[in-house]
């Protein structure tokens, strides 16, 4: 964690280093926050919160509701994602993935999982813990944390031997979405094309938003299309595609052993866009300065937080314990999946964040609690009393 941590601080600097940007002081400032809650939260014997999830849960929902409020709520660039306290923008959403993993694994917990049908009410709970809070951030709008708390439900699902026909079913479900949304954006081009509308201005994006039966926004189904057919959306490659492009020219230019320190030119001469080289694509600018063996390190480093999360979910005391690693080192698995995977083209640009090297005080501070859970897991392995 303090490796990845120091390596986000200086490529952080790094990216702002020819506009003399100050994040990464702020990013030292919310590492010494996070490494407080990480003991304390690591001290703490995580049985204790077991007692109180659904107090930590509608705690997490009353601040998903105020940032809708306006004049409460924070919006930049068309989303409502933070409440602004002067001196720190604090964003809900990271607080809300903490709760509803609590809350799942203390649902799972205090229930017995056996075939489908015989789990339908503990179902409908994870449905209703999960499906209140990812609907609120719907709202901001903000799919890209939204998308990180299925997969945690699942893989808590799957250790508590839930029957395997539910995963074929949900299978099935996903497959079924992608091809809805295949098709939406496939007549969104259509629309577009016959009209004569150009992808790039959203009050003709927002015509056809009103006939998809959807919640996308044009600019989403624009990512989309960025990912899966750029020719189209963009093909002079400076439109939505644009991000995309000048992080796979840092990646490829960053060679076996990168640039160096602080003398990458993508970031420095504003090719790789200000407003994401220091958070979206910290990871481009960890390529093109410390190459293929830098990168390589980076990934070597997450895999060791994630083996160690598996190894602690092994030898927790319990149930609750387990439930917890294991939800941890999910979250963690997209983050870092999706994050890489967008800035090599493997996937829609979504702007998940890098754990611990992305520029952000309220995930940094997420992780570090989450990670404490995971320590706390470990720590009380063995019954003290």
């Amino acid at each position: 964690m303090l490796v990845l941590g120091v390596a986000g601080v200086m490529f952080i600097y790094s990216a702002q280093l020819e506009r003399h940007g100050t994040a990464w002081k702020a990013q030292c400032i919310f590492w010494v926050l996070g490494i407080a809650v990480y003991v304390v939260v690591s001290l703490i014997d995580y049985r204790i919160w077991l007692s109180y999830v659904h107090w930590i849960y509608i705690a997490a929902l009353v601040p998903l509701v105020l940032v809708l409020v306006p004049g409460i709520g924070d919006s930049q660039f068309g989303a409502q994602r933070w409440i602004n306290f002067g001196f720190f923008k604090f964003q809900p959403s990271e607080t809300a993935k903490i709760a509803v993993l609590l809350m799942s694994a203390g649902i799972l917990a205090r229930s017995k999982i056996g075939n489908v049908f015989d789990s339908l009410g503990v179902l409908g709970k994870l449905a209703l813990a999960a499906g209140v809070p990812i609907f609120l951030i719907f709202l901001q709008p903000d799919i890209k944390s939204a998308i990180v708390l299925p997969p945690v439900i699942f893989a808590m699902l799957y250790v508590s031997r839930l029957s395997l026909r539910f995963f074929a079913v949900v299978l099935g479900a996903f497959v079924l979405l992608v091809g809805v949304v295949a098709w939406d954006t496939a007549c969104y081009v259509n629309f577009m094309q016959e009209n004569g509308y150009s992808y790039q201005n959203s009050e003709q994006r927002d015509l056809y938003n009103k006939r998809s039966p959807l919640p996308f926004r044009g600019y989403q189904r624009n990512r989309i299309l960025a990912f899966a057919a750029p020719n189209i959306i963009d093909q002079a490659g400076t439109g939505d595609s644009y991000n995309l492009n000048q992080s796979l020219i840092s990646i490829g230019t960053g060679g076996l052993t990168g640039k160096g320190w602080r003398q990458g030119t993508q970031a420095k001469l504003g090719y790789l866009p200000t407003a994401v080289s220091h958070n979206d694509f910290i990871v481009s600018v960890i390529a093109e300065e410390t190459g293929f063996l830098g990168s390589l390190t980076v990934i070597s480093l997450f895999g060791l937080i994630l083996f160690n999360s598996i190894r602690i979910a092994g030898l927790a005391r319990d149930r609750f314990g387990t439930l917890i690693a294991i939800g941890v080192t999910m979250f963690f698995t997209v983050h870092v999946f999706v994050n890489i995977a967008m800035s090599i083209g493997l996937v829609p640009i979504t702007g998940i964040p890098l754990p611990f090297i992305s520029y952000g005080g309220s995930f940094l501070l997420c992780c570090c609690l989450l990670q404490g859970l995971v320590q706390s897991v470990y720590r009380f392995r063995r019954d003290f009393s």
